[in-house]
């Protein structure tokens, strides 16, 4: 019953045409990243003030939401675990990480991932340095989504100025053969490089020869324009 009302709040802020567009956008065609996933066409703000709404649901509530074929249902679920993990205990936040793991087939999409793993998956393993083998596991899974966890989640490493995990998993996963996976490298190498330029430079300098060439453009992006020109002439 929670999941029907939660879906008939999204419904009634769904928009047909976002919703074509959507289908669109995130690449829901037979054979693409995204196949099979449904929208119903709520944007962002607004599934997020749903989210608020539903922000005390219990774990139990939430992994109905994650069960949906509704894209927006599962992003609300998502949404609504992050903003738990942001001020749980311990206890509760290990109860929500082991629930992302679990249903980890269901954070399917990037925006999905994107808004989540940080908190859940990086908050909880920078309080657990020994949980960093979750995501060297994660790192090697055959699933994108997994891979994709992996990487993003060592974003919350990078906020305290903890740059390790960021090139760790980033060096194991250069020769992953999908695009997505190459904007994630690239993505969380330029953000170490905001906290240590040098050493983002001496990373793509010893790869080079392998990094793919989106994840050396999202890299260097934030560099002047003289030294990206000799980056990508380099590669």
């Amino acid at each position: 019953m929670i999941a029907n009302t939660v879906l008939a709040a999204l419904e009634k802020l769904a928009n047909p045409m976002d919703a074509e567009f959507l289908q669109r956008f995130f690449k829901t065609g037979e054979g693409q990243y995204g196949a099979g996933d449904i929208f119903i066409g709520v944007r962002v703000p607004a599934m997020r003030q749903v989210a608020k709404q539903f922000s005390a649901l219990s774990l139990a509530d939430i992994e109905l939401l994650l069960e949906s074929p509704i894209h927006e249902m599962r992003l609300c679920a998502a949404v609504i675990m992050t903003e738990q993990a942001k001020r749980a205990d311990e206890t509760h936040h290990k109860a929500i990480m082991d629930l992302y793991i679990r249903l980890s087939d269901r954070i399917n999409n990037w925006d999905i991932v994107d808004v989540s793993c940080r908190e859940i998956v990086g908050g909880y393993i920078y309080k657990h340095p020994n949980e960093m083998k979750t995501l060297r596991r994660l790192a090697k899974s055959r699933s994108i989504w997994e891979r994709r966890i992996a990487m993003v989640s060592t974003w919350q490493f990078i906020r305290v100025g903890q740059l390790d995990p960021t090139f760790e998993i980033a060096e194991q996963l250069l020769d992953d053969k999908h695009d997505l996976m190459h904007k994630a490298v690239g993505w969380m190498l330029r953000e170490a490089g905001k906290k240590d330029p040098g050493r983002l430079r001496t990373f793509l300098t010893r790869h080079i020869a392998t990094i793919p060439r989106t994840a050396l453009r999202y890299a260097i992006e934030r560099f002047d324009p003289e030294e990206r020109s000799y980056f990508l002439k380099l590669r």
